[in-house]
């Protein structure tokens, strides 16, 4: 809200002078109405390691972050440069390996991602398109600029979040924010029904979309619900669905439907239990072979966890250098993978001050904070990575930009993220703005909501 000299940003001065004239009582009054009207919705997610239950009201942060056109302008051209540089590298990994004879990305760091699928060796997906769906996490840098954190291509989550933070933030501060100028996001659930849609081949010209769920204990099952609503379309779970010839099945009152692109949210491990783990039961058996016929969409494609593998991450700009003969628009943070020796012992002296990460993980599990760990800590990831290097990367720690955050009745700054939604169908579409993750604890840079982060509205601006 304010720049390096105290002064308010001029983006942020309607914000400001609302805040000046609004009394605690009434800010907390417009807090409740926005906690309630997310309770009556049901929006809430997950946390498998609480002690005080499991199923938490999503927390969110009453005032909204503010982009200008010409920052998200510089975002939406970096997001599309990045997302057409995966497909090309995910295409390239699982047919002819330029990329790896050359040497560019080592063809080591690719086979031995734990997502890398080698059934995948040789299947041709729908258009090429490997990834429909991507979240990519960003933060803003100290000069202003937006580098990756990371990318999310196998199931991103949080849209959801991002589209019911506006529908609330419309009702809390409807003069506020009609006086703004904000670009909207409402199509998001039509422009990923297109984007599916796309996928399907041209004899099917009115194809059946379903969403696959994991079920209703699986953290994220209210956003399954939630997009399956909007997008109009049959929410299932594996049981409801069957294999025949080849073809997949959905199970319905009126007999069995053929199912053209199924939008799944469940992990590959678990898809099929003929192909990957057997004791899944949250998948169906026989779907990887329609798959591979070209019987079936699956979105996101199978094996596009390799290239969200967070070592893979810091080959990033290399990729989009040898396809698209480009400089990143849109920078990494410096990364140090654990297998390269050298690497591998700078981060062993020096992780008091290194964030370390877990390459597979996510949702801010498998992750040290050197300057906020103990030195307990800090031993038993030193044993971890001396275990299995191949399993960590990391990066220095960096002060995540702060946001003003309504905190216990106060206006207080948090730390924060980005996670824009990208959707690559006939043309890459990126919704304006995403879901502005908050790390509500004072002090700390960890936003992930299962590890005690919200989110707020992001509104870009129209100009």
């Amino acid at each position: 809200m304010f720049d390096r000299h105290g002064h308010v940003r001029p983006v942020y001065r309607q914000l400001h002078e609302m805040l000046c004239e609004l009394s605690t009582e009434e800010l907390n009054a417009r807090q409740n109405a926005a906690d309630i009207s997310f309770l009556n919705q049901g929006i809430t997610f997950t946390v498998y390691s609480s002690d005080e239950g499991t199923e938490k009201i999503f927390p969110y942060d009453l005032l909204p972050r503010i982009l200008t056109a010409a920052e998200w302008g510089i975002i939406e051209r970096g997001l599309e440069q990045r997302i057409r540089a995966l497909n090309l590298f995910l295409h390239d990994i699982y047919h002819d390996g330029r990329i790896l004879r050359d040497n560019v990305v080592p063809a080591e760091l690719v086979y031995s991602s734990e997502h890398y699928r080698r059934e995948m060796r040789g299947v041709n997906v729908p258009r090429d398109a490997y990834v429909t769906v991507c979240g990519t996490d960003l933060i803003c840098m100290p000069d202003g600029g937006y580098a990756v954190l990371e990318d999310n291509l196998r199931v991103p989550s949080g849209v959801s979040y991002m589209l019911t933070n506006r529908a609330v933030m419309k009702r809390v501060f409807p003069r506020l924010f009609s006086n703004y100028g904000v670009r909207p996001i409402d199509n998001y659930g039509r422009a990923l029904l297109n984007a599916l849609s796309y996928l399907t081949p041209p004899d099917r010209p009115e194809p059946t979309v379903v969403l696959l769920t994991p079920g209703v204990f699986n953290s994220a099952y209210f956003e399954h619900t939630f997009l399956a609503r909007l997008m109009g379309i049959p929410l299932v779970e594996g049981r409801d669905l069957m294999v025949h010839d080849n073809y997949v099945y959905m199970r319905t009152t009126a007999g069995l439907q053929r199912v053209d692109v199924i939008y799944r949210r469940v992990d590959d491990d678990f898809i099929d239990p003929l192909i990957f783990r057997p004791d899944s039961i949250l998948g169906v058996a026989g779907l990887f072979n329609a798959y591979r016929a070209g019987n079936v969409v699956l979105a996101n494609a199978i094996g596009t966890g390799v290239a969200d593998d967070k070592a893979v991450y810091a080959c990033l700009p290399r990729i989009i250098q040898y396809y698209l003969g480009e400089d990143p628009v849109l920078a990494n943070v410096e990364t140090y993978l654990c297998s390269h020796d050298g690497e591998r012992e700078y981060v062993l002296k020096n992780l008091h001050k290194m964030v370390v990460k877990a390459v597979g993980e996510s949702g801010g599990y498998g992750m040290l904070i050197g300057p906020h760990s103990t030195a307990a800590e800090r031993e038993e990831f030193r044993q971890r990575i001396l275990a299995r290097p191949r399993g960590y990367i990391a990066q220095p720690t960096i002060a995540l930009s702060v946001a003003p955050c309504f905190i216990n009745g106060r206006i207080e700054p948090r730390h924060v993220d980005l996670r824009p939604y990208i959707l690559s169908g006939r043309q890459v579409e990126i919704t304006p703005g995403g879901l502005t993750r908050v790390a509500l604890r004072q002090g700390s840079l960890v936003v992930n909501s299962s590890q005690g982060g919200g989110s707020k509205d992001t509104w870009v601006l129209t100009q």
